[in-house]
């Protein structure tokens, strides 16, 4: 058995035709939807970027526990699960937040990895004093607020304001791209290629390529842009701030035209693996696996980006597209799927034992036609509100008290996205009781900084006021307008008190959410 899958970040399910998408042209992605079982309600866990990859690993949801963040001592990866019973793994990607403190552990869990630098921020070229004022005469002030910041000056990242850091830094290494061979997509198919031209005859291998884009930076060669015109005439717009839409007619269009052309540099990348699968005949041997992780808005409820507003079907409905040598399924599945039922998913190909401390579903019975026994899926950030769907209807249920005690966090590796936790943060650190999935292990309990921009809780300060809601994907598919219906609004609190019990959520969350009148006696 071997197996290939690759993860874009922030791929729009409307973005591809086989999901209904016709503003973008995806030949190579459609291409596959017809070899391929295509599921038409998978849904995000854990958000956003390494939360999920966390679902992925250990086959269970974690935003309950603790804000973005490494691979814990007691989690189960996949990876390693997969290696200790001799199937080889490797993984390229240009995924720069793995390198990060954040991420640290799950590349680790590959036998090898090949990381492709200079993605967004990657500091790849150590220009110490950067021509700040050519690049202000290229880049929109809006998307690179490089104010502060003087041509001829050294710049270091302590000093300087984390968003002139960060897009000052893709700036410079834009600077060094010559021709499409340096973009970071395409090195990562490379790689690849070489992996599976290298590996060809072996059996036993698992393979993730995972690209970054199309996150943004919206950045693409222009030969992508071709086929997406806009009136805009501006300086280089292509990386939208987290915030809410203030832009002209023209700037929009612009953005949007930037993600697009890069969507379809991923469509034409991903054609060569499949061109690779053709040519080698792969499908008998190989299974191949399409997702994401979320995904971006791009105007849509009059927001970019995501984190900051609710988690509409734009970010939390994502495509997954499946093959598998013998699957037997109907083109299309209409049952509720996750991201964490991947982990057991690759266990199953494999025919590996699941691990007890698995929440999710494995995907391999509905690639073979059979059912699974989901009624509810439920996704999240650390301390934002919790959506449940059952598919018909989406419910967003916010914290009872805007004002009240924050949530405490569980882990034995106490790191944000890009540092430690701060020693204020470590002074509150209380060793506790296992969770059920620790291992009998105790954790630490601490209480993080609620400047923390990697969890939900500027989405809390953004929409709390306006309480919990439910919306009706049936009759309204865009979640414009939330609807008032106090059964399905019980029948959905009752399905999160049931996937917090599964998950051995920490008892605060009951009271934050205010869902203790929710609970069953036991």
């Amino acid at each position: 058995m071997r197996t290939v899958f690759v993860l874009f970040d922030s791929l729009n399910r409307a973005a591809l035709g086989s999901y209904g998408g016709t503003a973008i042209s995806t030949p190579n992605f459609d291409r596959f939807a017809k070899r391929a079982v295509t599921f038409d309600k998978h849904y995000a866990g854990s958000l956003p970027c390494m939360p999920a990859r966390r679902d992925m690993h250990t086959g269970r949801l974690n935003f309950m526990h603790r804000p973005w963040g490494p691979l814990e001592p007691f989690d189960n990866s996949f990876a390693s699960l997969l290696s200790k019973n001799g199937v080889y793994t490797h993984i390229v990607s240009d995924h720069l937040h793995y390198f990060e403190n954040g991420g640290s552990g799950y590349v680790n869990a590959f036998d090898s990895w090949d990381f492709i630098r200079g993605q967004e921020y990657d500091v790849v070229k150590a220009l110490v004093q950067p021509p700040i004022d050519r690049l202000r005469e290229k880049y929109n002030e809006r998307h690179y607020p490089m104010g502060g910041l003087d041509s001829g000056s050294t710049i270091t990242r302590e000093s300087t304001d984390t968003n002139a850091w960060r897009r000052s830094r893709h700036a410079i290494n834009s600077m060094f791209i010559e021709n499409e061979a340096d973009y970071p997509t395409a090195k990562c198919f490379q790689s690849a290629m070489e992996f599976l031209e290298l590996n060809q005859p072996a059996d036993n291998w698992f393979l993730q390529l995972e690209c970054f884009d199309p996150h943004e930076p919206f950045t693409a060669p222009s030969r992508f842009r071709e086929s997406y015109k806009t009136d805009y005439k501006g300086k280089i717009l292509d990386w939208p701030l987290y915030e809410k839409v203030t832009d002209s007619a023209e700037e929009i269009s612009e953005i949007r035209a930037n993600y697009a052309a890069l969507v379809s540099m991923c469509d034409e990348y991903f054609g060569k693996l499949l061109d690779w699968f053709d040519e080698n005949q792969a499908w008998g041997n190989t299974a191949l696996i399409l997702t994401t992780d979320h995904g971006f808005l791009l105007g849509e409820h009059d927001w970019w980006a995501k984190n900051k507003m609710p988690y509409y079907e734009e970010i939390s409905h994502i495509p997954l597209m499946m093959w598998h040598p013998d699957q037997s399924s109907e083109p299309r599945v209409d049952q509720l799927t996750q991201t964490a039922d991947l982990m057991p998913t690759l266990l199953d190909f494999y025919g590996i034992t699941i691990p007890d401390e698995v929440t999710s579903h494995s995907l391999s019975p509905l690639l073979m036609a059979k059912s699974n026994s989901r009624e509810t899926a439920i996704l999240g950030m650390f301390a934002g509100p919790i959506c449940v769907t059952d598919g018909r209807y989406t419910y967003y249920r916010f914290p009872k008290d805007l004002d009240g005690d924050p949530l405490h966090a569980y882990t034995l590796m106490p790191s944000h996205m890009h540092k430690l936790f701060t020693g204020q943060e470590l002074k509150t650190a209380e060793l506790v009781s296992p969770f059920d999935f620790t291992k009998g292990v105790p954790v630490l309990q601490i209480t993080p900084s609620q400047e923390n921009t990697e969890t939900g809780i500027e989405c809390v300060k953004n929409w709390g006021h306006q309480g919990s809601c439910l919306f009706d994907l049936s009759n309204d598919p865009k979640q414009l307008n939330a609807i008032n219906d106090p059964d399905v609004t019980e029948r959905l609190n009752i399905a999160i008190v049931k996937h917090l019990e599964r998950h051995d959520a920490p008892e605060d969350i009951y009271e934050y959410y205010g869902l203790t009148a929710h609970r069953q006696p036991a």
